[in-house]
């Protein structure tokens, strides 16, 4: 037999089955590759759930429980009474380079804009005259009385958590260990001046 006349054969065997596999169901979109793609398993969170007595699938946490990755800081309200009990707190982060490397580095891009490379309160954000300048870590007086070189770390800490008059809660932006990380390296600036 001539080669060509079985490829041809083969050709016009394929193009027959394509044809009339396709033309059977117009709803059908033929084979699916990965099915779980376009069906998911798991509900969404505004799909019923037959699981749960309410039939609503996005659920609120039980109460007293604590997300994963997320440290609890209700020992510590924001009250007046919370910020002077945190004074009893103590960084639980050993003093070394990589810790002082890392709290400079979030320092710089945290509280650096307000508070300027050295905290001095000169940041940039005061030097375009947007907002006036928060205290100075050695020579300034804290809001909430005392110099600021006299705060203990779970007092810098608890304003880094909450905030304080014109500075916002960093609580979303820095984890509990890089909120130490940055109050090392405030003391370390509290050194140097």
């Amino acid at each position: 037999m001539n080669k060509k006349y079985i490829f041809g054969l083969a050709f016009l065997a394929i193009s027959i089955t394509a044809i009339l596999s396709s033309c059977h169901d117009k709803r059908s979109r033929g084979l699916e590759f990965s099915p779980n793609m376009y069906y998911p398993l798991a509900y969404n969170p505004d799909q019923k759930n037959k699981n749960f007595a309410d039939g609503i699938t996005a659920q609120v946490p039980p109460v007293g429980t604590t997300p994963v990755g997320y440290t609890r800081f209700d020992d510590f309200p924001n009250t007046p009474e919370g910020y002077a009990a945190s004074d009893a707190m103590v960084n639980p982060l050993t003093v070394n380079k990589q810790n002082l490397a890392e709290g400079q580095q979030l320092y710089i891009a945290m509280c650096g804009p307000c508070h300027g490379k050295l905290g001095m309160g000169n940041g940039h954000i005061v030097e375009i005259g947007k907002y006036p300048a928060p205290p100075s870590y050695s020579t300034g007086v804290s809001s909430r009385g005392g110099a600021m070189k006299d705060l203990s770390d779970g007092k810098i800490n608890h304003t880094i958590q909450y905030g304080l008059n014109l500075m916002g809660s960093y609580a979303s932006q820095l984890s509990p260990e890089e909120r130490w990380q940055v109050v090392m390296y405030v003391r370390e600036l509290q050194k140097a001046q």
